[in-house]
């Protein structure tokens, strides 16, 4: 089986920081070569790779300002679907720009929809869903409108994940800084419940960062650290009471949820989006609706097995059980 994996390029694959699609196509292109599948990587050429890696774009267009974004990924685009006939398979990590060529080539075309943001873009899914195998990344991120081939939840590496039996007496926030993710309401909670925070990711939005953040880090009680990968990264997710994951809209996934449980960290998340399918309420941590309840949750937070959130992501989030289920969907389009 031979597979053409198309990435973004925004970021580097996978991403030296911020870049969950990156990083989510890293991760499956890692297991499945570690599985004996033949892939070729098409993303920017600084990326990293166990896989054949292949592309023309220099650099990331969030890093250089010299590639200008459009221009790049339409050119990225054409390189791999002018060699779509070497591939048995093609899997689309960098949303729906590929479908345009969908209806010019004869090889099979799976596309990961990371996320349906908006009905707006429907005009590039409804038209190829009879060409193009749409998997989703969770059950509530299916468009009713639209025929999937699967969903196929996320996975990560266990053992990239150090467990913390302990963590410590305060919370974290982890992800953009931007009104859908919630830091001001994990900022309210923290303050509310009388815990320090520690703020990590990078600034997405600048006007809410300074109106709605910037204001309350004062380095003592809440503490904002930018954007953190490695090892510091590992520590805090596992470092904490629990994450604080309040957001404003309906999150498809939520990279950072898992990554928390892994190393057993309970997560107080809003009830919305895919927050239902990734948290066992009272188990790995509590579903939400208000600031208020989230308050109550934090005083709850002793009931919760740390052990117990490992356990979840060992069980239904590994990258492992994404890399099988990818092959099986893949051994289903080509018949065997």
């Amino acid at each position: 089986m031979k597979i053409a994996m198309l990435a973004p390029i925004a970021w580097r694959t996978p991403p030296r920081h911020y870049g969950p699609w990156e990083l989510v196509t890293s991760l499956l292109t890692e297991a499945l070569v570690a599985r004996g599948v033949d892939v070729t990587l098409f993303a920017t050429q600084d990326s990293v790779t166990t896989a054949t890696l292949d592309g023309v774009v220099p650099a990331p267009y969030s890093e250089d300002p010299a590639i200008d974004a459009k221009v790049w990924e339409y050119r990225h685009l054409s390189y791999l679907f002018a060699r779509a006939e070497r591939f048995d398979l093609i899997h689309n990590q960098a949303d729906f720009p590929a479908h345009a060529f969908a209806p010019l080539i004869d090889t099979p075309l799976v596309t990961t929809i990371h996320g349906f943001s908006s009905d707006r873009i429907l005009p590039m899914y409804k038209p190829f869903e009879e060409r193009v195998h749409y998997v989703a990344i969770s059950d509530a991120d299916r468009h009713p409108d639209l025929r999937y081939a699967a969903t196929i939840h996320h996975g990560i590496p266990l053992d990239d994940f150090r467990f913390d039996p302990a963590g410590s007496d305060d919370l974290l926030f982890f992800g953009r800084l931007h009104p859908d993710k919630g830091a001001a309401e994990a900022i309210e909670a923290a303050r509310r419940s009388g815990r320090g925070m520690d703020c990590y990711g990078i600034i997405q939005d600048q006007g809410y960062y300074e109106r709605s953040v910037a204001p309350a880090v004062d380095g003592t009680t809440i503490r904002y650290h930018g954007a953190v990968g490695g090892e510091a990264r590992i520590s805090a997710l596992g470092g904490a009471r629990a994450l604080l994951h309040l957001i404003n809209f309906d999150e498809p996934f939520g990279l950072s949820v898992i990554e928390a449980m892994a190393c057993g960290t309970p997560v107080i998340a809003t009830r919305r989006g895919s927050m239902p399918e990734l948290i066992d309420h009272g188990v790995t941590g509590f579903l939400v609706d208000t600031i208020d309840a989230a308050v109550d949750a934090v005083e709850r937070l002793d009931t919760i097995d740390r052990a117990a959130c490992r356990r979840a992501v060992a069980e239904r989030f590994s990258v492992e059980r994404m890399a099988d289920d990818y092959i099986a969907l893949y051994r289903r389009i080509l018949g065997g």
